[in-house]
């Protein structure tokens, strides 16, 4: 029976001697799943290229893993933690770290920045700064004449208008209070440009402003302290398994714990809510497709009153009824939804090959469109792509098996 069902669901859906036009709308059909599908798979996969590429910039200038202090009776257990994180195997390099607002003034232009002191030596390993300084260098010493040097972001040298060698004076922000209420003189820094770097980040490059740890922590008013640790583990996919390792062990009064991707949470929020806005958004193009399934095969069923009068006749029941036009619905969906992977792949073939479509890479980071397939991808466009043509096929199923044997042949 089982045979059968699928014999007559097969010469339903493709006529042998004429193309009618029921024919023709199931071969439309059948484009619009690959399409929608194809669209939906390379949309998806830029999606993922773009994730991936944020994601390689953030993880190799970031630390993979922040522990701050939340009140000043953590500052007393700094020693004890960072004794923790040097015996522990997962942590590659780690560096004690200070950050806060100031301001930053050279040549009569001031502008607000985000400070942020480290260690020097354990800097250099704990954050890829090294790698992205894209003029000068790396250095967060003092000079000769005894003035500390700096990093600057490209964004920020720019709006300063200062560049390797120039000096910047930062003036910080803590004890506004203090100053407002007393007159008094607001503590503030001269810094040599050593370096600027390019992170790949604009927040970064626009704000950020590299010193030496003790430096930092003077002009934040830390009294000798710093505002917690910063690390690079030697995996960055276990950050999130080690940071609720690390919340559990921790003291929560005293130490907050925070991960790369929580440090950018916001950013892959937005990110996500873009992905699946165009996941429902191209979902309709698919669900276009499966309504003119209903369509044509609700045709099917006025068509074929009289042959489906003689199958009841001779003994088929109408649950085969049903699975025989559900299963001529499937098989739409399954080859249209083969076509949109065969098209999809081909077209992500040709752009990763070729590189047809490009970009600017003063922009966008990078020379061509970025694009990444992931299994669930497919998964989840296979699911949305059968489960509606699924859907559409159960109407018209549901139809036929209603009609009445002795009436649809009395009729004819």
């Amino acid at each position: 029976m089982r045979r059968a069902e699928n014999f007559i669901a097969g010469r339903y859906l493709v006529a042998k001697r004429r193309v009618n036009f029921i024919t023709v709308i199931s071969y439309l059909s059948i484009g619009g799943v690959a399409v929608g599908v194809a669209a939906l798979l390379l949309v998806l996969s830029v999606f993922n290229g773009f994730s991936e590429l944020v994601t390689s910039f953030l993880v190799n200038f970031d630390p993979h893993l922040r522990v701050e202090a939340r009140s000043a009776d953590a500052f007393q257990e700094l020693d004890a933690l960072g004794a923790r994180l040097a015996e522990d195997d997962a942590v590659v390099a780690f560096s004690p770290f200070a950050q806060g607002r100031a301001l930053a003034q050279q040549a009569g232009v001031v502008s607000p920045v985000t400070l942020k002191g480290i260690d020097p030596k354990r800097g250099e390993t704990t954050y890829g700064l090294r790698d992205a300084v894209a003029l000068g260098a790396y250095d967060l010493t003092t000079d000769p004449g005894g003035t500390p040097k700096a990093i600057v972001g490209i964004t920020l040298a720019d709006r300063l208008t200062s560049f390797t060698g120039d000096t910047i004076v930062v003036v910080s922000t803590a004890d506004v209070e203090k100053v407002i209420a007393q007159f008094a003189q607001p503590t503030s820094r001269r810094f040599v440009v050593a370096g600027v770097f390019n992170s790949n980040n604009n927040d970064y490059n626009s704000e950020y402003l590299f010193v030496s740890l003790e430096e930092a922590t003077h002009l934040l008013g830390y009294e000798g302290y710093f505002q917690g640790y910063e690390a690079r583990l030697e995996n960055v996919e276990r950050s999130e398994s080690y940071g609720e390792k690390l919340r559990a062990e921790l003291d929560p009064d005293l130490f907050a714990v925070s991960t790369w991707y929580d440090l950018h949470r916001q950013l892959y929020s937005v990110m996500q809510i873009e992905r699946w806005s165009a996941y429902v958004l191209l979902t309709l193009v698919i669900a276009v497709a499966a309504f003119n399934i209903l369509a044509s095969m609700t045709m099917s069923v006025a068509e074929k009153r009289r042959d489906l009068g003689t199958l009841r006749a001779l003994g088929m029941t109408r649950g085969g009824i049903v699975r025989t036009f559900m299963k001529e619905g499937l098989f739409v969906g399954a080859v249209g939804t083969a076509l949109g992977y065969a098209i999809g792949l081909l077209v992500y073939f040709l752009q990763t090959t070729y590189n047809f479509y490009p970009l600017d890479p003063m922009k966008y980071r990078v020379d061509a469109l970025p694009m990444a397939l992931h299994m669930w991808d497919f998964l989840s466009v296979g699911f949305a792509s059968i489960s509606l043509t699924f859907l559409a096929a159960l109407y018209p199923a549901r139809r036929a098996a209603s009609i009445d044997p002795l009436r649809a042949i009395r009729w004819e």
